[in-house]
């Protein structure tokens, strides 16, 4: 099996994960059905295409979700297929420049997604508790530079500690313990002392993900309170199933990343670290869409509209008649 070009000291060696799994080529295979059938073509590609194609959907809550799903796609695109291409052909090398570049965009991504979360939680705050004042505070400019901002703040974190992960120096044979480069696993096979930078990490993990979601549980207490005191049932219930949607997702993007990166020894556990981000770039991109789409009145509704906008000639025909 090929492992790179052992002559360049450049170079690293991804070690795949669990190598010691029987059947790891079903696991594989699963995954790669899952991605291609599931995530890209049926869920966040479709949700994009649904919010960009019905008017009824560009408001700043859909756009910033239509966010959200770009950036499932482009995680999961940075990761799967590299992983893919490594397992199936048996080459598992990975040139430093690509390593970095993989390091760079799947952490800009990953804290990108942790801000824009933190925004979508602002809007429903917004919208549930000040909904007069909703048009003003939450205007499309305002959410253009919320979507600039998560993107923003993602790249600068993400190239900080991509330049200063790779700038420690590498102990041989440089195998990663890790289906993709990624910080922590990186870490582990570093030949200094990186214990201020490990804090460093912590400090970083403590801005990016328990200080936005403090201010998620904040903001949801409030909101509760709010739709407790709603006259409406129908306006209740229409809050209720938006808000514990984006609850649902928000435990499903901050809970792995708490656990790898605000773990104490987490360089030390590289089979759970794998775990949790093989859960963070498959299955937390399909569950998303869904849990916004399957409570969602609006989104079923522009679903049907599309696909009876593409449904043949005739059976619509047939359809209108019987109506």
């Amino acid at each position: 099996m090929w492992v790179g070009n052992e002559t360049d000291p450049t170079n690293f060696t991804l070690l795949s994960f669990f190598p010691e799994f029987r059947y790891i080529t079903a696991v594989v295979s699963i995954i790669l059905l899952i991605y291609t059938l599931l995530i890209v073509f049926t869920s966040n590609t479709l949700l994009i295409v649904l919010i960009w194609l019905d008017s009824r959907l560009h408001t700043p809550m859909y756009s910033l979700l239509s966010q959200l799903s770009l950036m499932d796609l482009m995680l999961t695109s940075s990761i799967i297929p590299k992983m893919a291409v490594n397992f199936f052909s048996g080459w598992r090398s990975i040139s430093f420049l690509a390593c970095g570049t993989q390091i760079f965009f799947s952490l800009t991504v990953a804290i990108a997604e942790c801000i824009l979360i933190t925004f979508m939680c602002f809007d429903r705050y917004v919208a549930i508790c000040n909904p007069l004042r909703y048009p003003v505070v939450i205007s499309p400019r305002v959410c253009l530079q919320m979507t600039a901002v998560s993107w923003a703040g993602g790249a600068l974190t993400s190239f900080g500690h991509t330049a200063f992960t790779l700038h420690f120096h590498i102990c041989s044979p440089r195998e990663i313990p890790h289906f993709f480069c990624e910080v922590m696993a990186v870490l582990r096979i570093v030949c200094e002392d990186i214990l201020a930078y490990e804090k460093a990490v912590v400090v970083t993990s403590i801005l990016v993900l328990l200080l936005p979601l403090s201010l998620i549980v904040s903001s949801y207490v409030l909101i509760f309170l709010a739709v407790l005191r709603m006259n409406s049932p129908e306006g209740r219930n229409k809050a209720l199933a938006t808000c514990s949607s984006h609850l649902c997702v928000v435990g499903l993007y901050f809970g792995p990343g708490m656990f790898i990166y605000m773990r104490p020894g987490s360089a030390k556990t590289p089979k759970l670290n794998q775990g949790l981000f093989l859960f963070g770039t498959v299955l937390t991109p399909l569950l998303n869409p869904l849990a916004y789409s399957i409570r969602n009145k609006e989104v079923l509704s522009a679903l049907k509209k599309l696909m009876g906008g593409v449904s043949p000639p005739g059976r619509r025909q047939n359809f209108h008649h019987q109506l």
